[in-house]
């Protein structure tokens, strides 16, 4: 592969041994001409770091209510409570949902939701609780840093007090999302009520010290700049020397259709862009995430050879991007997931949802 830019293999070289990227080298990823000389300077690390595997996780995703008291800007899931297409989801059926997804071959359960307007802390609490007493060996991957804001403030609680009584039951990790740009400008026009930046950061520090794994997102392609998508980043990157706590990291292509914000969606070369520099910028994390479901199959699949080694998963029924426009399936067969990767020359490999191999596939 012939590098047209050569500070990309500068800065590979300064990642194999050992350095870290500055801010200004990370904004020089983003603008730099050469788009295929990054994607292979990204491909060339990650596979530094995990060979050819590409890893993907049977689960499904369930989000129990889209009524929230948040009005953000950038979400077309979230809706008044009485509003036409909202819905809240009983005990009974989110136990359904799981059970179904259980019997196929689940191991994980991802589940993310509104923050309603009546429901108290103990019902959210009562999920975790129900689902893991009759899956056990189901892994519960639930509830945002703002979710856990929400129930500190409803319950009286501390973040600390509400972590701990959702890990006693049964609480496994927690998805990265809510971060959106940790960035005040970005955040007081895109979404003003939302749990701030500093406070989403304290949130997952708080979820690492106790045993908690998490992953972590940047929603990019609205009204951030390049510059502090990098900030963004940095900020990631710091909080992992301090605690190890992450384990991937999703970059997240905004979807504009049906929300407030009016701009034109992010190209395949700025989400692949975004992979790579992601990549090398943020290179404590384990694991940089294609998520097909925000990026397509298309984009996804050759994302693996960009710098991203992990494919999400079967996930079922995915809403919330749906909401706003996505085309992707909202669930893909393990047996298409395979092909993908396989068709990206990569090695599939199963996993469970704290990045132990559950199978390896030729």
């Amino acid at each position: 592969m012939m590098v047209k830019d050569k500070r990309l293999l500068e800065i590979l070289e300064k990642l194999l041994s050992g350095g870290e990227l500055t801010f200004e080298e990370g904004v020089y990823l983003f603008n730099t001409d050469d788009f295929l000389g990054l994607g292979y300077v990204a491909n060339r690390y990650a596979e530094h770091l995990h060979g050819k595997k590409a890893y993907f996780v049977v689960n499904r995703h369930i989000n129990p209510t889209n009524y929230c008291v948040n009005a953000c800007a950038f979400c077309a899931f979230s809706k008044r409570k009485g509003e036409e297409g909202g819905y809240e989801l009983s005990l009974e059926e989110i136990e359904e949902k799981a059970y179904q997804a259980v019997s196929e071959g689940a191991r994980e359960l991802h589940i993310v939701s509104g923050l309603h307007p009546e429901w108290p802390f103990d019902y959210y609490l009562e999920i975790v609780r129900r689902l893991k007493k009759r899956f056990p060996e189901v892994h519960i991957k639930a509830y945002t840093a703002v979710e856990i804001d929400h129930f500190s403030k409803i319950s009286g609680l501390s973040v600390r007090e509400v972590l701990m009584k959702l890990k006693e039951a049964g609480l496994d990790s927690m998805p990265g999302g809510g971060a959106e740009i940790l960035n005040d400008r970005v955040r007081a026009l895109l979404c003003p009520k939302k749990t701030g930046w500093h406070r989403w950061l304290e949130i997952h520090e708080e979820a690492h010290k106790l045993g908690i794994k998490t992953n972590c997102t940047m929603l990019y392609g609205h009204i951030e700049s390049v510059e502090e998508r990098v900030d963004h980043l940095i900020k990631l990157r710091e909080l992992q020397k301090r605690t190890g706590g992450f384990q991937a990291f999703i970059p997240l292509s905004f979807h504009p259709e049906n929300t407030k914000v009016r701009v034109e969606p992010a190209t395949g070369v700025e989400d692949l862009k975004t992979i790579s520099a992601s990549r090398l910028i943020f290179h404590n994390v384990p694991h940089v995430k294609a998520y097909w479901i925000m990026l397509g199959e298309g984009i996804a699949q050759v994302a693996l050879n960009f710098g991203a080694t992990d494919l999400e998963g079967t996930v079922y029924e995915e809403r919330i991007t749906h909401a706003a426009g996505a085309t992707s399936p909202q669930g893909l067969s393990k047996k298409r997931l395979l092909k993908l990767i396989r068709d990206a020359g990569k090695t599939p490999f199963e996993r469970d949802a704290l990045y132990n191999v559950v199978r390896e596939y030729d």
